[in-house]
Parts: structure tokens; C-alpha cells; sequence
């Protein structure tokens, strides 16, 4: 889709699939609606599990060609949501999976969670000043659910929206940038719950993900903004089926390699993390009230919270 509408739209993601799963509906609409839309990867995925049995052969313990067929998948979903600026930090395989928290993975030189995160925030900013984002969107400190990349992009991005911001810092990247909002991905617990009992009455897997399972699962107070994507269902669907060594789509349901259901949710939802929220919440909109707030210099404390709004 080409840019039309001066939005810009940047979203910092652990691995592939990662970006669909989370906001490929919210990915889709906004590219429909002529945003520029940006997603960076953090890692190829080379740790992840592998669903179809022909393609076994692809992973870390085999020939560990894993990450080389995820671009590829990557770049098919992608296409499905509309979306042509999609970048791996630092460049493709610049950054490792690290594999779940606990495993030798998280010790592998190169593996992201053992990054410096000042220059991989480094590498961030400087995308953060060539795109000159009005939001932001990534994970909470815990990176929705303890996965060291998830983590580690989470520290990666707010450390970026610091640098990006600062007049001082790499002067040559170009002029200093703040992003206007920050976004947190979430799930209301109540959400995530019908749909899970949903799930175990209608979708064809063996079991079904329990809500602790799921990333970004918080109390439905905490949520502040609600992304109607459902006009973008058969998008989000297409791309997570792009994903197919990860991700098995089945109707309104999916699967991850634990074979568990979870309901593919097209609304999308979200914690507002630095700046000022639109006149009312929940937020139906990520870009309400930030046209006035992404600007060249910053003014602000660029770890300001938000303010409360209206209700």
C-alpha cells in the first residue's frame, strides 16, 4: 500500500509471526487507510519449533535453516497485510533467537538477550529518525509472557524511543525525533477467556491454551485502546497461515506447535504507555491525539506516562 495519509505506524517485534499474531489486523487497517506502516524484527527465529513434519528438517538441531525459510514466510505475510517496510534490526540474522528463558540458547554469542541493548537500541533510533514515527508499538517489561527476546525488545524499543528523541545522540543519524504515543500489546482477561471457552466447544484441535499461555494477558482495566480490525479478519487469517512452520489456522481458531487452540481475535488491544491518550477511552484509534505530539525536538520528558483523559 502507498503512504497517503502522513501517519506513520512503527512496530518492534521479538520474531517472525510474532507482528501477526499480535497486530496483523491493526497492521492491515492502517496500511488499508494509506499509513506508512513499519516492522522490525529482532531475530530470524532460528530456535522456533516446527509444525509441518516434511519441513522438520529445518531446525536449530538438524540443519538449522530455520531462520532463512522464516524470511520467507515473513514476507509472505506481509504481503497479505499490505504492508512493504519490513526490516530485521541491524539486518537479517544480525541477532539470534535466544529460545525460552532457562535454555543454553540464552547463552549462545550473538543470541539477542545477550545484546547490548544500547546498541541495539542505537540501531532503532536510527530507523526511528528515517521513518519519524507518530506511535510505537511493542511489548511490556515482561515482554507480554518471560520469553528473553520478547524482553529484550521491549528494552530495546523504550531505550530507542530515548535515544530517537535525544538532540544530542548520533546527530548524524539525522535530526532527533520523539514519538508522540507508545503502545503496550495486550488482552483483556475477559476477552481472552470467552474465547478460549469458545474455543473448547468449536475449534478442531486436541486441547486448548489456557489464558496463562497467552502473551499480554491483563485485567480489562488496564487496557486503553481498542482496535476494531474485524474488517481485516481474512487478512490477519492469510498472514498467520504465512507462517506455517509455526502456525496452524483453522477457521476462526489457531495453533501454535503445543497444538492448543486459541481464538484469532481481529479487535486488537493495547495499554498506552508514554504520551497523551485520545479525548476519551478506551482509545479506538493508536494516532488520537498525536498529531500534535510527535515532534523534530522532543519537548517533553520522553518517560512522561500518560495523562489521564477524559472518560
Amino acid at each position: 500500500m502507498t503512504a497517503t495519509t502522513g501517519r506513520r505506524l512503527l512496530l518492534v517485534h521479538a520474531h517472525p509471526d510474532d507482528e501477526s499474531i499480535n497486530n496483523g489486523a491493526t497492521m492491515a487497517r492502517y496500511a488499508a487507510e494509506g499509513a506508512h506502516v513499519t516492522l522490525v524484527t529482532c531475530t530470524l527465529g532460528e530456535g522456533g519449533e516446527v509444525i509441518p513434519p516434511e519441513l522438520a528438517h529445518l531446525t536449530a538441531d538438524r540443519e538449522d535453516a530455520l531462520g532463512a525459510h522464516r524470511i520467507g514466510e515473513l514476507t509472505r505475510a506481509m504481503a497479505e497485510l499490505g504492508v512493504g517496510d519490513f526490516r530485521f534490526l541491524g539486518g537479517p540474522g544480525r541477532y539470534r533467537d535466544s529460545g525460552m528463558m532457562g535454555v543454553p540458547d540464552n547463552d549462545v554469542p550473538g543470541c539477542f538477550w545477550r545484546a547490548d541493548v544500547d546498541e541495539a537500541a542505537d540501531r532503532l533510533a536510527a530507523v526511528v529518525r528515517e521513518v519519524r514515527p507518530q506511535v510505537l508499538v511493542t511489548y511490556d517489561e515482561d515482554g507480554g509472557y518471560g520469553h528473553p527476546d520478547h524482553i529484550q525488545a521491549h528494552r530495546v524499543a523504550m531505550r530507542a524511543y530515548e535515544l530517537a528523541a535525544d538532540p544530542a545522540h548520533r546527530p548524524d543519524l539525522g535530526p532527533a525525533w520523539r514519538i508522540a504515543k507508545v503502545y503496550w500489546n495486550r488482552v483483556p482477561r475477559s476477552v481472552i477467556e470467552r474465547g478460549l471457552a469458545e474455543t473448547a466447544e468449536k475449534a478442531p484441535f486436541p486441547g486448548v491454551a489456557q489464558a496463562a499461555d497467552i502473551p499480554g494477558v491483563v485485567a480489562d482495566e488496564l487496557v486503553t485502546t481498542v482496535l476494531d480490525g474485524t474488517a481485516y479478519t481474512d487478512r490477519k487469517a492469510a498472514a498467520m497461515a504465512a507462517h506455517a512452520t509455526q502456525i496452524t489456522v483453522d477457521g476462526a481458531f489457531f495453533a501454535l506447535s503445543n497444538d492448543l487452540g486459541q481464538p484469532l481475535l481481529a479487535t486488537e488491544y493495547y495499554q498506552l504507555a508514554r504520551g497523551r491518550a485520545g479525548s476519551r477511552l478506551p482509545e479506538e484509534d493508536l494516532f488520537a491525539g498525536s498529531d500534535a505530539g510527535a515532534t523534530a525536538d522532543g519537548p517533553e520528558d520522553p518517560a512522561a506516562t500518560p495523562e489521564e483523559p477524559a472518560r
